[in-house]
């Protein structure tokens, strides 16, 4: 096989990992021992204003997928580009949706059943056919701002 033929067809192999991660974060979690490393690292701004922005490890991505199911009921994640893929990387711009539950610190009172939509790229490296390190962009000030949240403490 030829080095283009072999990057097409890992870049092929990495474009159906696509699927399974926007399923995972639906609330998938079954799907996190199949497509994630053992050693996985995601990389976010935190929301709060604390913490160092990384997650590690399976476990640390299925708290995160449920802890944002748990202050967005019904949430739904949709990709809206992509994917774009090479035979290192797996992007995708996304769109989620859900209704506010409450327990996010600094919400307004009367946030709680308000909808929230926002959106996001998630860049991703694959190793070895899983997903082994996310960098996440999502639009944290949109989200905060459907929640009236005016300031964090």
């Amino acid at each position: 096989m030829s080095a283009t033929a072999s990057a097409s067809a890992s870049a092929s192999a990495n474009a159906l990992l696509a699927e399974p991660w926007k399923a995972l974060w639906n609330n998938d979690l079954s799907l996190t021992d199949k497509i994630i490393a053992p050693d996985f690292v995601a990389h976010a701004a935190p929301l709060t204003g604390s913490g160092d922005g990384t997650v590690h490890g399976r476990e640390g991505l299925n708290g995160w997928v449920t802890g944002i199911h748990t202050i967005l009921r019904d949430l739904s994640f949709e990709i809206t580009v992509g994917p774009i893929v090479t035979d290192d990387y797996l992007v995708v711009r996304w769109a989620a949706e859900g209704t506010y539950a409450g327990g996010f610190p600094g919400a307004s009172q009367d946030a709680e059943g308000r909808p929230v939509r926002f959106t996001g790229t998630d860049t991703l490296l694959v190793k070895d056919g899983l997903l082994a390190e996310y960098w996440a962009n999502a639009d944290s000030l949109l989200f905060v701002q459907q929640l009236g949240v005016r300031e964090l403490s």
